[in-house]
């Protein structure tokens, strides 16, 4: 039965990810709840599909450590830059390569935190993915849900001590 289920996820993984593959507007809005602050920003994000045995993936599972013989499943490599909707500022462009092995996905470097990321994720139907990750003292839980084939909206809560800190929505445009 095991091995069932981890050709399921990986089936779904691997689709989730190629239906992500292209360029994306992302318009983003950060909801502080203890202050009540809202921050708009929007992004461009490129996906680029990355398949099992890539060059990216292979370096991925050696940054994170992982023994020799674990070979992720499939991945993307994901570049944006942001602007501030209120100011114009633009903001640095990143960059990270996603990695999934069985039900976790591995990120590479580029975040502005001091160690590696990694999230547990599941799927609630094809189309929807939550993923979960604790990182200094915070829980992150994000769903990615397609709508139809150009769209996506994703919601990410962060809690830090069992209560909720921030709320970003972001509603996501396919534009190539």
């Amino acid at each position: 039965m095991t091995n069932v289920v981890s050709q399921l996820e990986a089936s779904l993984i691997k689709t989730f990810l190629q239906e992500s593959e292209g360029n994306w507007s992302s318009e983003r809005r950060y909801y502080a709840l203890p202050n009540g602050k809202v921050k708009e920003i929007k992004k461009t994000v490129a996906m680029r599909f990355l398949d099992q045995g890539s060059p990216e993936l292979t370096e991925l599972a050696q940054l994170h450590e992982l023994d020799e013989d674990a070979v992720m499943t499939c991945g993307s490599y994901v570049e944006w830059n942001n602007v501030d909707i209120t100011t114009g500022e633009e903001g640095s462009k990143r960059w990270t390569v996603l990695g999934s092995l069985g039900t976790t996905m591995y990120f590479g470097r580029n975040f502005p935190v001091p160690k590696l990321v990694v999230a547990e994720y599941y799927f609630r139907d094809p189309k929807t993915i939550y993923l979960w990750t604790e990182e200094n003292g915070a829980l992150f839980e994000e769903e990615l849900r397609f709508v139809g084939k150009n769209y996506r909206t994703r919601q990410t809560v962060i809690s830090r001590g069992g209560v909720q800190q921030m709320i970003a929505q972001y509603m996501e445009k396919l534009i190539a």
